[in-house]
């Protein structure tokens, strides 16, 4: 497997809880490798409710933009998410409903982009997973096939983290 001294990495998290701790093992871990990453918690963001009525708030838009430099500058992707009422968790789709919105394209932030989905949630979190895949894939993502749910009896491995990492860096971003 490809162990590259640089991978160009960003772990997101939509929640401050179980899932940011799951997204700082795969930052420690990815380091562990000799890779680069970042974490990005969306959390701490301050995005309104979208509303396509309503495309730019004063205030808002630095923090938006941000964010989308932040990830097209960023090759690969992780989303740590909870489940939330069988779905997304409203701080995920959110921001994704704003950052489709910054191109003319909607596709143009995902389209060919490798992305790696994992989960710690109360119960199974496969709904999560299901829903986020569709839309990831939708949106013309690489979704890797290999996912990671996890919750309070069945914790996440370092083994399992290591090897989607690992999976990963193999891909390279399609050219669309």
């Amino acid at each position: 497997m490809s162990n590259k001294t640089s991978t160009d990495l960003l772990v997101l998290t939509a929640s401050n809880g179980e899932n940011l701790k799951l997204a700082k093992r795969f930052v420690q871990i990815e380091k562990n490798l000799g890779g680069k990453s970042k974490l990005c918690d969306l959390t701490t963001i301050d995005l309104p409710l979208y509303n396509p009525r309503q495309t730019s708030q004063e205030g808002f838009d630095q923090a938006i933009q941000s964010l989308y430099s932040l990830m097209i500058s960023s090759s690969r992707w992780i989303i740590c998410a909870p489940e939330y009422n069988g779905s997304l968790p409203p701080v995920l789709s959110n921001a994704i409903a704003w950052l489709s919105v910054q191109d003319n394209d909607f596709r143009a932030l995902f389209n060919g982009r490798p992305i790696a989905m994992a989960s710690h949630s109360g119960g199974l979190g496969m709904e999560l997973l299901i829903s986020m895949r569709i839309q990831l894939t939708h949106l013309g993502a690489q979704v890797l096939g290999r996912q990671l749910a996890s919750n309070n009896n069945k914790p996440a491995s370092d083994d399992s983290i290591r090897e989607i990492l690992e999976c990963l860096r193999q891909m390279t971003p399609l050219k669309i």
